[in-house]
């Protein structure tokens, strides 16, 4: 049976974030996705934004590991020529009743470390944004958008550079730890019979990551949390957009709200709503969402035209809370929590995970020594 120093089940932003830190460690790594290329789940249905880390409970790893990961994912973007901008977004109130909610935003990313908010007027904000409507908005001149497959792409390239591989249409059937084994071996079972021995296994399988964890013999069924899939729709606007800037409405329940992004090539997608699924490759996208899409938008927009909007992609967040339930933390769960030698498994990696890759990765890194 062939023996292999570490193994990444995944291919998405993280497990390629993962795969690159260890690698660059010094560390032998094969990474095992199951479809037919890389990034071709969450990491390609999402905004593709860099979050500035504004939301998340102070002290959460969402929050850390996103302020942390934002100044390292522009370095690495800077330093490689990965096409991104920053190009800022405005959090806009669009009633008087929510004023309250913007200045809460506001304190709560202090208390995350992040110290470039910007109270507006209302008057202030139509300044920038000419085709704005609000009663005040907070502008994150931090937040910005990269070309996330670019981005795979180059961590892909530095994990093969340093003699790294990628393994594709190689699905991971069971894990299997060798408990009476000193060197605490993870066994791997493959979906087309092979069997490898590795040292360390990363469980960065996104959306299928606690099923590859039910299906670990030798890990408490306690240590794995129930999976939640909750879609998020997109739309496109036909035309130019009239904004610079990506808008937010201030979060709803499960998500932040039907929001305008702009891609690297300066077209407008709305996006994402919050949609739970019973599947996680329930990627149809409705045409008749889109009546509640024109009216959210219209809060801030309401010059958007009639028609202006088209089924665009959807994407499924890989959340381990459920409806009504308060949104879960980042779980990074290695021998320390679960006390399996050599195994990580990374739960819930949600948004902010593609801004938080490269922090997650190094906390990986940091964790298997």
């Amino acid at each position: 049976m062939d023996q292999i120093d570490v193994v990444v089940v995944g291919a998405g932003v993280v497990g390629l974030a993962v795969a690159r830190a260890l690698s660059l460690a010094g560390r032998e790594v094969l990474v095992l996705e199951q479809a037919d290329g890389f990034g071709s789940a969450t990491s390609a249905r999402n905004s593709e934004v860099i979050h500035a880390g504004i939301y998340y409970p102070p002290g959460s790893l969402k929050a850390q590991l996103c302020v942390q990961g934002k100044q390292m994912l522009y370095a690495y973007c800077a330093e490689r020529g990965i096409a991104h901008r920053r190009c800022g977004k405005l959090i806009v109130a669009t009633s008087a009743a929510q004023m309250s909610e913007l200045r809460a935003i506001a304190q709560r990313a202090v208390a995350n470390g992040v110290t470039d908010l910007v109270l507006l007027t209302r008057e202030q904000a139509q300044a920038l944004e000419p085709h704005l409507s609000c009663q005040a908005a907070l502008l994150s001149p931090s937040t910005g958008i990269v070309d996330s497959h670019a981005l795979m792409l180059s961590l892909l390239g530095d994990v093969e550079n340093v003699s790294g591989l990628l393994a594709v249409h190689s699905r991971v059937d069971r894990l299997v730890v060798q408990s009476e084994n000193a060197n605490g071996t993870i066994k791997i079972e493959m979906a087309d019979g092979t069997q490898l021995l590795a040292r360390c296994v990363v469980n960065a399988a996104g959306l299928h990551a606690p099923e590859l964890a039910a299906r670990t013999e030798g890990l408490a069924a306690h240590h794995v949390p129930k999976a939640y899939f909750a879609k998020g729709n997109y739309f496109a606007l036909s035309g130019r957009a009239p904004f610079s800037r990506l808008i937010y409405p201030v979060p709803e329940p499960g998500g932040l709200g039907v929001h305008l992004t702009l891609d690297m090539g300066g077209q407008a997608r709305f996006g994402p709503d919050v949609q739970w699924v019973a599947s996680a490759d329930d990627y149809l996208v409705d045409p008749t969402r889109g009546e509640a899409f024109y009216a959210e938008a219209r809060q801030y927009w309401p010059a958007l035209p009639d028609g202006a909007l088209q089924p665009g992609y959807a994407g499924i967040r890989p959340k381990i809370s459920g409806p009504g339930e308060p949104a879960a933390d980042f779980v990074i769960q290695g021998p320390r929590e679960h006390g399996v030698p050599g195994l990580v498994n990374l739960f819930g990696i949600e948004s902010p995970g593609l801004t938080s890759c490269l922090a997650i990765a190094q906390l990986v890194a940091e964790s298997l020594g």
